[in-house]
C-alpha cells in the first residue's frame, strides 16, 4: 500500500479531516431522517382528526405497508457501499452500474410487495383485527401502494447523491416534502379547494403523490446537475446487468433482514407491554418515540459511515478505513451521551409535551416514562454504538455476520432479558427496557469488536513472496 503524503504544517491532520468529512455527510444525511420522520408524524397528526376509528385503521394500514417496504429499503441499503467503493476506487463505471441496478432491484423487490399489501384486509383479518376497521386500512393501503416504487426509487438516489457528497439535494426535496404532503392530506382528506373529502384514503393518495414527486424532483437533480449527470446513470437502464444485480442482493438482503428483526423487537416490546398494562403501553410509547427521536442523529452518523469507510475501501487505504469507522463511533456516543443526560436529568420537560401533567390518569403515565426514560438513557449509548458499527461494517460488505449478531442480541438476548426482568423478576415496563438495553448492549460490543478485528487484518502487511 502506498504511504500517505505528509500532512503540510498547519493544515488538519487525517483525523481532523475525517471528522470534518463525517460531519458535513452525517448533519444532512440526519436532517434527512429527521424530515421523513416528520412527514410520518403530520399524517398521524391529520388522520387524528377524523376521529379515533380513521386514526386507528391507517395505523393498521401503516404496519402493512412499513414491514416490507422497510425490509426493501434495507436491501437498497447495499447500494451505498457498493457505489462507495466504485467511487474511492475512481470507476465511474463501476458505481454507474451499482445505481442502475439499485433502481432495478427497488422495482424487482416493489411490484410483489404492491400485490401483497393489496390484500391487507385478508392480511388483517387472519392477525384477528377488526373487520371494519381491516376494511378502511385496505383502502389506505391500496392508495399509498403506488407511492412504494418512488419511494424505494428516491431511496437509490439519496444514497447515489450522498456518496457524491451531495446529500444536501435529498435534504432539500424530502424538506419540500412536509409541506406538500400536508398540503395534498388537507385537500384530499378533507374534502378543500372542491376534492371530495377522501378520509383516510386521502392520505395514501397524498403520500402516493409526495413519494412519487420527490423521487421526480431528485431525479431532475441527478440528471441535470453538473457534479452527477455527468454520469450518465440512466445509460443502458435497459440492459441486464445479472452479476451486480446479485451482488446487490447479496449484501442487501441480510441487510434488510436485520432491520426487518429490529424493527419487529420493538414491535414485541409493544406486545410485552400491553400485556403488563395501559399505563405501561402509554408510557411506553412516550419512550419510544423520544428514542426513535434522537436515533436519527447516529442513524445519519452511520449511513455517513457506510459510505466514508466504503470509500477507503476502494482506494485501498486500510488507515483511512479504521479512522472512518472510529471517528463515526466517537461522534456518535458523543451525540448519544447528550441525550442520555437529558433523558436522565431532565425527563418532565420532555414528558409534558405529551402529557396534561396536570390530570389525574396521567400522573403515573408520567411516573412510568420516567423510568423508561432513565433506563433509555443508558439505552441511548449502546443504541448508538451498535448502528454505527453496523453501519461500517456495511462500508466493508460485511453483512451476513452482522445479521446474525443481531439476530443472538435483538431475540435471543433482548426479548429473553425482556421476559426475565419484565416478568420473572417483577420488573414490569421497566424490565422490557433494561432487556432492549441488554440486547442492544451485545449486539454493540460485538459489532465494534468485529470492525477492530477485520480492519487489523486490513492493516497487516501482505506476506512477501518466498
Amino acid at each position: 500500500m502506498p504511504h500517505a503524503a505528509s500532512t503540510p504544517a498547519g493544515a488538519p491532520g487525517p483525523w481532523r479531516r475525517e471528522v470534518g468529512a463525517t460531519v458535513a455527510l452525517a448533519v444532512p444525511v440526519a436532517l434527512t431522517q429527521l424530515a421523513q420522520l416528520a412527514i410520518g408524524t403530520t399524517d398521524v397528526i391529520m388522520m387524528g382528526w377524523l376521529g379515533p376509528e380513521a386514526l386507528a385503521a391507517g395505523a393498521l394500514g401503516s404496519h402493512v405497508y412499513i414491514l416490507p417496504t422497510l425490509f426493501a429499503v434495507g436491501v437498497l441499503t447495499a447500494v451505498s457501499p457498493l457505489a462507495a467503493q466504485a467511487r474511492g476506487a475512481h470507476q465511474p463505471r463501476e458505481m454507474r452500474r451499482a445505481v442502475r441496478q439499485g433502481l432495478w432491484v427497488a422495482l424487482v423487490l416493489g411490484l410483489p410487495f404492491m400485490v401483497l399489501m393489496w390484500q391487507a384486509e385478508a392480511i388483517l383479518l387472519g392477525l384477528g383485527q377488526d373487520a371494519a376497521a381491516a376494511s378502511v386500512a385496505q383502502d389506505y393501503v391500496r392508495a399509498v401502494v403506488w407511492g412504494l416504487v418512488p419511494s424505494l426509487w428516491f431511496m437509490v438516489l439519496r444514497i447515489t447523491v450522498a456518496v457524491l457528497d451531495r446529500p444536501n439535494a435529498a435534504l432539500v426535496f424530502m424538506a419540500l416534502g412536509i409541506p406538500l404532503n400536508a398540503f395534498t392530506n388537507w385537500v384530499l382528506m378533507f374534502g378543500n379547494l372542491g376534492f371530495p373529502a377522501l378520509g383516510v384514503v386521502g392520505a395514501g393518495i397524498s403520500s402516493s403523490i409526495v413519494n412519487t414527486a420527490m423521487f421526480a424532483g431528485l431525479l431532475a437533480y441527478v440528471l441535470l446537475a453538473r457534479r452527477t449527470r455527468r454520469y450518465g446513470f440512466l445509460d443502458r437502464l435497459w440492459r441486464p446487468d445479472w452479476p451486480l444485480f446479485v451482488e446487490t442482493l447479496r449484501v442487501g438482503l441480510p441487510i434488510g433482514v436485520t432491520l426487518v428483526m429490529e424493527i419487529a423487537l420493538f414491535t414485541a416490546a409493544v406486545v410485552l407491554m400491553g400485556l403488563i398494562g395501559t399505563n405501561a403501553l402509554a408510557a411506553n410509547a412516550i419512550a419510544s418515540q423520544l428514542a426513535a427521536f434522537t436515533f436519527m442523529i447516529p442513524l445519519g452518523i452511520a449511513q455517513a459511515a457506510t459510505i466514508r469507510v466504503g470509500l477507503f475501501v476502494g482506494r485501498r487505504d486500510p488507515a483511512g478505513v479504521v479512522r472512518a469507522g472510529w471517528v463515526a463511533l466517537a461522534l456518535a456516543e458523543a451525540v448519544m451521551v447528550c441525550t442520555a443526560f437529558v433523558f436522565w436529568f431532565a425527563p418532565m420537560p420532555l414528558i409534558d409535551v405529551f402529557l396534561d401533567l396536570g390530570a389525574a390518569a396521567s400522573v403515573p403515565v408520567a411516573a412510568l416514562a420516567v423510568q423508561f426514560l432513565a433506563v433509555a438513557a443508558v439505552f441511548q449509548i449502546f443504541d448508538g454504538a451498535q448502528v454505527v458499527g453496523i453501519g461500517a461494517l456495511r462500508g466493508i460488505k460485511d453483512t451476513r455476520v452482522p445479521m446474525l449478531i443481531a439476530a443472538v442480541g435483538y431475540w435471543v438476548i433482548g426479548i429473553g432479558a425482556a421476559l426475565l426482568f419484565a416478568f420473572q423478576l417483577g420488573f414490569g415496563g421497566v424490565g422490557v427496557w433494561i432487556g432492549l438495553a441488554a440486547g442492544l448492549a451485545v449486539v454493540s460490543v460485538m459489532a465494534v469488536a468485529r470492525f477492530h478485528v477485520l480492519t487489523q487484518r486490513m492493516l497487516r502487511p501482505a506476506p512477501v513472496p518466498a
